[in-house]
């Protein structure tokens, strides 16, 4: 898809903090099925089911303070204007930050996360919860904000990558492994999210 060169607007621009202390890594490993919650961190297990089903026609729910600016004509350079390199390499080149490096993997501060990039509100510290993974994990999203399609981009792992619905930005990916009451596990990148505490 081409993008036409084009600013964001200096409201959101101000509404956004952009700073990461996270390291990137060159080859990073993605968010793996970690198996059951509990087990010790040094047992791997990997899931090889293709997680849900194809890409979500959702559009992000304004009624939960989405943004309502037209993000797919942000080309890439003007999003490097205003991201981080890690935060463009995660959110924008469909990165992953090291296990247990994000600012949010045990962040337990009550507040709303919300995508680095557009300031849409993507979920709840309400619904996050300790996977063992080292990324930070929730078992909801706000409303119809995030979206997910299949990533083939492991031949041997197929998974469902989570987006941001308002931007597209590349947040993470969704596993079915995760606690009641939805059975999810949303695992995000750090990078990805600004949390607003309430």
């Amino acid at each position: 898809m081409s993008m036409a060169s084009r600013t964001i607007p200096s409201s959101l621009r101000s509404a956004v903090n952009f700073s990461s202390k996270s390291q990137i890594t060159s080859k990073p490993l993605s968010c793996v099925t970690f198996g059951a919650l509990n087990r010790p961190r040094s047992r791997i297990s990997v899931s090889i089911r293709a997680m849900g089903s194809s890409a979500s026609s959702q559009k992000p729910d304004t009624a939960q303070g989405a943004s309502k600016v037209d993000y797919s004509s942000v080309s890439d350079d003007e999003w490097r204007k205003q991201l981080t390199k890690e935060q463009f390499y995660i959110t924008r080149q469909k990165g992953t930050e090291r296990a247990f490096t994000g600012e949010y993997w045990n962040t337990k501060t009550p507040g709303t996360y919300h995508c680095v990039c557009c300031d849409t509100p993507l979920f709840e510290s309400s619904t996050k919860f300790d996977s063992g993974t080292g990324w930070p994990s929730y078992y909801q999203p706000v409303g119809n904000n995030v979206k997910s399609k299949m990533d083939l981009s492991i031949i041997f792992m197929p998974r469902q990558e989570v987006l941001c619905a308002a931007c597209d930005a590349h947040l993470g990916h969704v596993f079915d492994d995760g606690p009641p009451p939805t059975g999810k596990r949303y695992c995000i990148n750090s990078a990805a999210l600004k949390l607003k505490p309430k």
